[in-house]
């Protein structure tokens, strides 16, 4: 698994969304989860119009 080196401030915006002891691999793998989500929305969604 590749390396990935976040600044103090990206570590403090994941700390405030961890839920007890959530690891950080957990909260990336929803926020990635939910990204796609959204993308596959909106590309759905301009396909329509």
């Amino acid at each position: 698994m590749p390396q990935v080196h976040l600044d103090e401030e990206t570590v403090a915006r994941l700390d405030s969304l961890r839920q007890e002891d959530e690891e950080y691999d957990e909260i990336v793998n929803e926020l990635i989860n939910i990204y796609e989500a959204e993308e596959l929305t909106l590309f759905r969604t301009g396909d329509e119009i």
